[in-house]
């Protein structure tokens, strides 16, 4: 999930017209799978966003395009049909989402009240009534969830979400008064607004473990997440980026640099390519020293440390397979790594 917020700062006419980003693929030391549920699992999912959200043309088009369950079937290739399919809605739902806070929305009360609506839903899916699509797709999904998800698997996913929305109306409010985050303070907030947290859940869902609160809290599991959501995260800051710059966003950690410490695009693109490979360092390193809590739930472990890998390659594959980023463009960006720069639109 991406969020943007205004940009007060006017570019200069010496503005390159292009960028390269970094070969994170071809780089990528993790094997790239699909669920083999991919296609069917797709078109339900794209058709219950469409229903859901009411959409019509040219809109249903625009979200379908987003391939939310190819991004579903690359992050989860393990899961089974209906597990997969939970996950698909939830990324369709958020792309909505997303754009229904950034685009449509300026008023930091309109934030806080899909807040208050999706995330009552959440508790409650088959009891809480509303008329708020976003609620309404909430209860669909979750309440579909919750036939399979343990407790804490569940809990960690509903307070995930809970931090999400509080970093999203935070990034509504920062919009509306044209702030812009220094870099520390930027990446803090990202951790929380890149929805990784609650796709992290969906690891314990789609595998049907339900991790102790032991392991949960282990620094060393813990830097593993960080890793991987710091990698999620600034990697497709890189590649959003010039959308967002297109619509005058400085919520980018590319843009954060470019105006925190003075950096031209091309070092500020550079130097981001340079902490995601170190995030990936940092994953490495800590899987080498996880600790054992005994056979079985070494399983479990084993399997949401591999589902946290797969969340790494997942969001590259599906990158290059959307026209969320580069439009019908994706494949020749993936193939030439070149990124030629939207004209800004007026303030």
């Amino acid at each position: 999930m991406a969020s943007t917020a205004t940009c007060t700062v006017t570019c200069s006419d010496s503005e390159p017209a292009q960028f390269i980003i970094p070969d994170f693929v071809s780089g990528c030391r993790y094997p790239m799978r699909l669920n083999p549920h991919c296609d069917s699992v797709s078109r339900a999912t794209e058709q219950w966003l469409c229903s859901e959200a009411h959409l019509v043309e040219p809109e249903s088009t625009k979200y379908t395009s987003l391939r939310p369950g190819y991004f579903a079937s690359s992050c989860y290739p393990d899961a089974d049909a209906f597990h997969l399919k939970v996950c698909a809605d939830f990324l369709g739902w958020s792309f909505k989402l997303d754009d229904w806070l950034e685009i449509d929305r300026f008023d930091v009360n309109d934030a806080w009240e899909v807040r208050d609506c999706c995330m009552s839903a959440f508790r409650d899916p088959v009891n809480f009534q509303t008329e708020r699509y976003s609620g309404k797709m909430s209860k669909s999904f979750f309440g579909r969830f919750r036939e399979t998800g343990g407790p804490g698997c569940t809990e960690r996913f509903i307070h995930a979400m809970d931090l999400w929305f509080i970093s999203a109306a935070k990034e509504v409010d920062n919009r509306a008064k044209g702030h812009v985050n220094d870099v520390e303070s930027y990446i803090e907030l990202r951790r929380d607004l890149s929805g990784c947290k609650s796709c992290f859940a969906l690891i314990e869902f789609v595998g049907r473990i339900d991790l102790p609160d032991e392991v949960v809290s282990h620094p060393v599991i813990m830097a593993l997440e960080e890793a991987t959501n710091d990698f999620v995260s600034w990697s497709n800051d890189i590649f959003s980026y010039n959308m967002e710059q297109s619509h005058n966003s400085t919520h980018n950690l590319v843009a954060v640099l470019m105006l925190d410490q003075g950096l031209d695009l091309q070092s500020a693109v550079d130097y981001c390519g340079r902490l995601c490979n170190i995030s990936l360092q940092r994953f490495e390193e800590n899987r080498a020293i996880l600790p054992s809590w005994g056979e079985e739930v070494d399983k479990e472990v084993a399997i949401y440390v591999e589902g946290l890998q797969n969340w790494i390659t997942g969001p590259l594959q599906w990158t290059f397979e959307t026209t969320r980023y580069f439009g019908k463009d994706a494949h020749i960006v993936k193939r030439d790594r070149t990124v030629k720069l939207l004209p800004k639109r007026p303030l």
